[in-house]
């Protein structure tokens, strides 16, 4: 079943992670970034806190493992595609958004 991706965090830039820039070009200092500039660095730091795997793991099965340590996308779309399954979250795992979303560390443990 594997496609694209495992795990997924925020991407949506309309409704992604909002960050303080004293700098801010709005003028409020607050913009909203999304992406994956904005997910993937999300996506490591939750491997990183959940700790070194042992030596004769393979972490990228933790989130298969355990999938009620992730949050299931169940509806949504990153575009239009020839085939829906590239582009649309249905239940279960699918291409844009893998199986979900992590809910604290407990996916990306062994």
């Amino acid at each position: 079943k594997r496609m694209i991706a495992d795990v997924s965090a925020v991407a949506d830039p309309a409704t992604g992670v909002s960050v303080y820039d004293s700098y801010g070009s709005d003028g409020t200092g607050w913009n909203t970034y999304g992406g994956t500039s904005a997910s993937s660095p999300i996506i490591a730091s939750v491997y990183a806190l959940a700790g070194t795997p042992g030596s004769s793991d393979y972490p990228a099965q933790y989130p298969y493992e355990d999938t009620s340590a992730l949050n299931d996308v169940t509806s949504g779309n990153n575009g239009s595609c020839s085939t829906s399954y590239f582009c649309t979250a249905k239940s279960g795992y699918d291409g844009p958004t893998g199986l979900g979303t992590p809910s604290g560390l407990g996916a990306f443990t062994g």
